[in-house]
């Protein structure tokens, strides 16, 4: 099978696999190229409530494919920022699923999730200093944002590799789950973000990546959406919500 993005929608949870097994799962440019309209088709889609990101089996992504860096670096480099952004930008809970190596365009990938949760053995690098490679200054700040300054130094500047445990302390994974669990959390976690209302995490999202001018057009969603007056009653009623709003509708 060619190198790829696959992806499948299940209980309302979308899954992005990335398959490139013959390289670690590195991300190619057509990869890279065809991530950004994958996430809009499925950012459109009701049904999505969730995105899960891994990869194709015992690794995430072992980064850039190496040979697409032989033309145009910086062309590659833009394919990536685009790619991350459009991942940042998706308007429901992401969650990145991790295993083995997560590394340089990997892990940017993983940081623009909102959360990551990771198998025990996993490996987190950010190697642009071994290929004398300026790493994006936006995807430094989102680096810095999740692990604070000296550890995000400490990544950039040596590109040595830290595992899961560590990754946990210092704020760039949220869970660490021993081998063999992590599928069964991830499909745990992700009917919880299923369930709560959209329109929380919606907002909840942009208020905490940073946007400071939309306090007035999310308090206008609150009273249109009935969203809080049925997490009301279902809590009154001792039944589960049934919240209609979606970043979709």
């Amino acid at each position: 099978m060619e190198p790829q993005l696959l992806h499948r929608v299940a209980d309302s949870v979308a899954t992005v696999v990335i398959h490139h097994p013959a390289k670690r799962n590195a991300m190619t440019a057509a990869m890279w190229r065809a991530l950004p309209p994958l996430l809009d088709t499925l950012a459109a889609d009701p049904g999505v409530r969730a995105l899960v990101l891994t990869g194709e089996g015992a690794t995430f992504c072992a980064g850039a494919d190496i040979s697409t860096l032989q033309g145009s670096p910086q062309e590659a480099q833009g394919l990536a920022v685009a790619a991350e952004e459009a991942l940042a930008a998706f308007p429901k809970p992401t969650l990145a699923a991790i295993r083995g190596h997560c590394v340089g365009g990997g892990s940017q990938l993983a940081a623009a999730c909102d959360l990551r949760f990771a198998e025990r053995g996993a490996l987190f690098g950010v190697t642009p200093a071994k290929l004398g490679i300026v790493y994006p200054a936006s995807s430094t700040r989102r680096l810095v944002s999740l692990v604070g300054p000296a550890t995000a130094k400490y990544l950039l500047f040596s590109g040595e590799l830290i595992d899961a445990e560590r990754a946990l302390r210092t704020g760039l994974v949220d869970e660490v789950l021993p081998e063999g669990e992590l599928a069964e959390r991830v499909a745990e976690f992700t009917r919880i973000l299923a369930a709560r209302s959209q329109l929380t995490q919606a907002a909840a999202k942009e208020f905490a990546n940073g946007r400071t001018d939309r306090d007035k057009h999310w308090a206008a969603r609150a009273r249109e959406s009935g969203d809080t007056a049925e997490g009301v009653a279902a809590f009154l009623e001792r039944r589960s919500p049934r919240f209609t709003w979606t970043t979709s509708g």
